[in-house]
């Protein structure tokens, strides 16, 4: 494709082993496209560290891509254990509404194309990576989250301990999904709680009953009620039935405190 001018690539590769750089981007497209003029892209590979303690840092990847045809970059090394690496690599200003699983270590840069993303790693998510996250992704409609790692004690929050403005609330004001199914309840006390987290606009939430149960006290928890009171769906995952999903009927059954929860829950 020697006369093409404009490229824009989207792509994720899993089990490589090694990272995609600028100077394998520079050999392998730019020699390649002498017309090319336009290059957006965003590259997320998964591979595997064959020796962990030489680790790379976002700076020694960025160095690589000194061709002026890339223009502005960012990246991201996400460690997800001793021996996994999921790393990001991104054009600048960033075109695309979908990144793949980001981690602690992502960049501070502003996304404002993106809507969808997906959250992993191998250590807590705390507080100030929601509020960081909330500034970074201003235009967030669909989160998932994923950590098993419960929230550092020293780092707790409790409802009470914002009284007097002590720390920054995570301001999510176009999110409308999260997907809770595969992670830790401190996550969904950091979501759900309003003195941690405003959520105006959410409407859908995939979780595990008895952590929703847990987190608003059995339905009946005022400062988690805000959060919940515009959800129209709830799809609840393992807990109720191992074999078969939710219906109707089951959401019906339930007592009064969960409908005054939910009062837009869709049956």
């Amino acid at each position: 494709m020697c006369n093409l001018e404009d490229l824009t690539l989207y792509i994720q590769i899993k089990e490589r082993n090694r990272l995609v750089d600028g100077i394998q981007l520079e050999n392998n497209i730019l020699l390649h496209l002498s017309k090319l003029e336009k290059f957006a892209f965003y590259i997320c590979t998964f591979t595997s560290a064959n020796h962990p303690s030489n680790f790379l840092s976002n700076d020694d990847i960025r160095r690589t891509f000194s061709n002026a045809k890339f223009g502005p970059i960012g990246c991201n090394m996400n460690y997800i254990n001793e021996c996994n690496i999921r790393y990001h690599v991104f054009s600048l200003p960033f075109l695309f509404n979908h990144i793949g699983y980001i981690g602690n270590n992502f960049t501070n840069t502003v996304f404002k194309n993106v809507t969808v993303i997906g959250l992993f790693d191998g250590i807590p998510f705390e507080h100030e990576f929601f509020v960081r996250l909330a500034r970074c992704f201003p235009f967030l409609k669909s989160l998932i989250i994923m950590n098993d790692k419960a929230q550092s004690t020293d780092f707790a929050i409790s409802e009470h301990d914002n009284a007097n403005g002590l720390f920054e609330v995570a301001q999510y004001l176009q999110l409308t999904s999260i997907d809770f199914s595969c992670t830790h309840i401190d996550y969904v006390e950091e979501m759900l709680n309003e003195s941690k987290t405003r959520l105006p606009s959410l409407r859908r939430l995939w979780i595990d009953y008895d952590q929703l149960k847990t987190v608003t006290n059995n339905f009946t928890r005022d400062s988690t009620r805000l959060n919940c009171i515009h959800v129209e769906q709830v799809d609840f995952q393992g807990s109720i039935n191992d074999d078969d999903d939710y219906d109707s009927d089951w959401i019906k059954a339930q007592p009064n405190d969960f409908h005054v929860y939910f009062p837009l829950l869709k049956l």
